[in-house]
């Protein structure tokens, strides 16, 4: 399989859908960004997770002892029953030793509510075969309430929790952590409908796509971080293909061992508002690819300190006939070893009241870097301070079209060493 890299033309390129299919089968008016930050993190507040807000909502149903047995036993008579809500013990850990079926808990075939109390965890035991914790099939609705689960490790997909085509899976309040996947999606793989609120994903693993999530279906993130999480190849944070919402939260901290450390948009739609996707990092493109025929929307986010270890694309790529629009956001302060520390287009890309500030290439194309048959439109747009150690501080354009529509407002300055290289009509040098 070929991997997410440059090819003849120098377009950032990924693997055949195909391929990734098989494996995981097997305005000048409007507020500024801070001022749109602040009152969104008024709103909101600065945690995620256990203890958000989301408790309260959870039914009362059939308490389950504090014995891995008993639960087992429980969700077996949920779906013999057509559904229940269960309610776990507070402080305790239900410890899984039993393989069933590569899950430690019965495949959830029914609506089923396990509602988590105080200090509730669900887990695998270390000396334990290796198997996922939860498994979801078509007709199966699980809902996560206040629970962590964690050690789950399959060989498969989806290291914690797999949700197969017609499952749904909401989790509320919950921790996704530490576990690990040979295959996809070391947190979720996600095939059906997948929402997580108020929660955490962290510190999971994946050997190929996906270190947090990866969702081949309907994916919804809000209020959550995705922290920590590693792939040994492409997506550590999200691989989104499908329907991707993600809304007030965090991707941080995510490693790829190749390329894109926070978000992948691989197909399909995508929107991410009110994000912040920083210190993510990877060979090549530190924070968001957009793949070829996709399109993707960044309202509100902001995308900064992500590194391209050993090659492009510090901040946000887009691949040919991709479709990006960014409104109200801050790229910066991103690296990229060689060329591209802000933003690598080849598709099209509309910028409008953003700052692309702060970024640095090795090579060129500081702040943005446009080539081959890439068209970029800014709108009421700061490109300002950028670094490119040899041409194109500010932007650089090779091949490519740049409208800097400098009556809204776009201005390109105090870049180094020069603010445009190219054809960049309107812009001084």
């Amino acid at each position: 399989m070929t991997g997410l890299t440059l090819g003849a033309g120098g377009a950032v390129v990924t693997p055949a859908a195909s391929a990734i299919k098989d494996d995981v089968a097997a305005a000048e008016d409007a507020p500024s960004v801070d001022e749109r930050r602040a009152t969104r993190d008024d709103r909101r507040g600065k945690h995620y997770g256990k203890g958000t807000g989301m408790k309260g909502k959870q039914p009362k149903g059939t308490p389950v002892p504090c014995d891995a047995e008993a639960l087992i036993a429980a969700i077996a008579l949920a779906n013999a029953r057509g559904g229940a809500t269960l309610d776990l013990a507070k402080d305790c850990t239900y410890l899984l030793t039993t393989n069933l079926d590569g899950a430690g808990l019965p495949t959830i075939t029914t609506p089923i509510t396990l509602n988590g109390n105080k200090h509730t965890t669900i887990e695998r035991a270390a000396t334990a075969d290796l198997f996922r914790i939860l498994t979801i099939n078509g007709g199966g609705d699980l809902t996560l309430n206040s629970l962590k689960v964690t050690g789950g490790q399959t060989i498969g997909d989806g290291g914690a929790i797999l949700v197969n085509t017609g499952g749904r899976l909401t989790a509320n309040d919950s921790a996704i952590t530490r576990n690990i996947a040979d295959g996809n999606g070391g947190g979720i793989a996600n095939n059906g409908i997948t929402h997580i609120n108020h929660s955490s994903v962290d510190d999971n693993r994946a050997a190929v796509f996906g270190g947090g999530v990866l969702s081949f279906g309907v994916l919804k993130i809000r209020k959550t971080h995705v922290r920590a999480n590693t792939t040994g190849f492409v997506g550590a944070g999200v691989f989104g293909a499908g329907d991707v919402q993600i809304d007030s939260s965090t991707i941080n901290a995510n490693h790829a061992s190749f390329g894109t450390g926070g978000l992948v948009m691989f197909i399909g739609i995508g929107t991410v508002t009110d994000t912040d996707i920083t210190n993510n990092t990877a060979m090549e493109v530190g924070a968001i690819l957009v793949n070829l025929n996709t399109q993707l929307t960044l309202k509100s986010v902001t995308v900064s300190e992500n590194v391209a270890t050993t090659s492009v694309v510090g901040g946000l790529g887009t691949n040919p006939s991709s479709s990006v629009v960014v409104e109200n956001s801050n790229i910066e302060n991103n690296t990229a070893a060689t060329d591209a520390g802000g933003i690598y287009n080849t598709g099209s890309l509309v910028i409008r009241r953003t700052k692309v500030t702060g970024n640095q290439a090795g090579g060129e194309g500081g702040g943005i870097y446009n080539t081959f048959s890439g068209t970029a439109s800014l709108f009421d747009t700061k490109v300002v301070k950028n670094i490119a150690t040899t041409d194109g501080g500010g932007i650089f354009n090779i091949n490519g079209t740049v409208e800097l529509n400098t009556a809204t407002g776009t201005i390109v300055v105090k870049n180094r060493p020069n603010n445009c290289s190219g054809d960049v009509p309107g812009c001084a040098g």
